[in-house]
């Protein structure tokens, strides 16, 4: 309808415009060549933003596209776009590993869950997200390369339950979706009523455990606290544990519709599945969104990834070795 068409065309103009500020100039010029180096190469240009004003990170630099008729910088093929910080902590230097071993957890579903039946209703989204995620590694079974995928599932853990989960190394891979809200120490996730775990203490638990990628579907999740009206720095889940060594971060720009995360979620593990690396992997799940509920709708704009600078981003994501 006309509101969907407005809606698209305002992406689109504020798309254009966050292009022609960021790449103004020498910035542009030095795009143009890079790009160009990288098609000569036959190969996509990995193009790491960095936000050093806090007051900025909530904009939606995925949407930026050069014209009408152009891609947005986090759909096209020729450039995979992430986010990044400079502030950071060293990798640690993992082993190889040909498993996704899955550490999916489901906290509180909202600031006040009612007794009950609200336990079952976690079990059961709990089960609809592994099988998600078994669906998108059993698509891509089709290739010659794939990985076998394990998954162990805390619901509304304590927070002792998951950080021993975390200590014992086997996952790589943590997802988590439940509520939580922004603070300066990385936010507070509500694991369950009357629990609640920091994000500066689950970024010190997941370096610790070798974790490589870390995806929350909670709606504050790439969003900085907020403090007389000011964005807080470093204060996003996103951006405080790639500070601290995590080597990659999804979070969520909003809140984002079921459907849609689970949409977002069987693609992107069909993608790692398929040895796509991290950041290629969000971007054919970002594709995936724009397909089925198309490019008028907010949903593709909503996962924010982060990369710590030190991931090398043409390597296998669960081959991760720090830079000499």
């Amino acid at each position: 309808g006309r509101g969907s068409w407005l809606r698209g065309r305002l992406m689109q103009e504020l798309g254009i415009a966050l292009w022609e500020w960021l790449f103004d100039g020498p910035v542009g010029q030095s795009l143009a060549h890079s790009q160009g180096i990288a098609l000569g190469q036959n190969q996509p240009l990995r193009l790491h933003l960095e936000i050093r004003d806090p007051g900025l990170i909530a904009l939606p630099w995925e949407i930026m596209q050069p014209q009408p008729g152009k891609p947005a910088i986090a759909l096209g093929e020729q450039v995979i776009f992430s986010r990044t910080t400079s502030d950071v902590d060293a990798l640690k230097l993992l082993p190889l590993q040909s498993e996704l071993q899955i550490l999916l957890v489901l906290g509180e579903a909202a600031p006040h869950p009612g007794p009950g039946a609200k336990n079952l209703q976690l079990q059961q989204e709990a089960d609809t997200l592994a099988a998600v995620i078994q669906q998108g590694s059993a698509r891509a079974r089709s290739h010659d390369v794939i990985r076998a995928t394990s998954i162990h599932t805390l619901v509304q853990p304590t927070a002792a339950e998951l950080l021993d989960a975390l200590a014992t190394g086997r996952h790589n891979l943590f997802f988590y979706a439940g509520h939580g809200v922004p603070a300066p120490d990385g936010g507070l996730l509500f694991l369950r009523s009357q629990v609640t775990l920091n994000g500066t203490e689950l970024a010190q638990a997941l370096v610790h455990s070798g974790v490589v990628l870390a995806a929350f579907n909670a709606c504050w999740g790439a969003q900085p606290a907020q403090q007389n009206h000011q964005a807080i720095p470093r204060s996003s889940l996103t951006e405080v544990l790639i500070h601290h060594g995590v080597p990659s971060v999804l979070g969520m720009r909003d809140s984002i519709a079921d459907e849609e995360a689970l949409t977002f979620i069987a693609a992107f593990t069909k993608a790692i599945s398929e040895q796509h690396s991290i950041d290629h992997a969000v971007a054919i799940a970002r594709q995936e969104l724009v397909t089925l509920y198309k490019f008028n709708q907010p949903a593709w704009t909503l996962p924010i990834l982060y990369l710590h600078p030190d991931f090398d981003g043409n390597s296998s994501p669960l081959s991760l070795e720090a830079k000499s």
